[in-house]
């Protein structure tokens, strides 16, 4: 399964590479295969490669929901070290 984020272009560099932002981390990406991208723009990026453009409003509603998968998670207690089985040594 391939999970891609919504990020928002902060700078163009060239036509094959931009910086994005998503979540407070800047990133130095792909935008080969996306036509002609402008900072403001939000792409989906999957492992530094712009897949394509989406419309802020599905950018801020998809970031919201990821933040809120976090919120679930971390009020479960999903992301503390307790509850990950460890590997006993032989």
């Amino acid at each position: 399964m391939c999970l891609s984020v919504p990020a928002r272009v902060v700078e163009v560099h060239d036509r094959h590479w931009a910086t994005v932002e998503v979540g407070g981390t800047s990133k130095h990406v792909s935008i080969d295969l996306v036509d002609d991208v402008q900072v403001g723009d939000y792409v989906l990026l999957h492992v530094g490669f712009a897949l394509q453009r989406i419309d802020e409003a599905e950018a801020r509603s998809t970031l919201a929901l990821f933040e809120e998968m976090l919120r679930a998670e971390d009020a479960a207690g999903a992301f503390d070290d307790a509850a990950w089985p460890r590997e006993e040594a032989p």
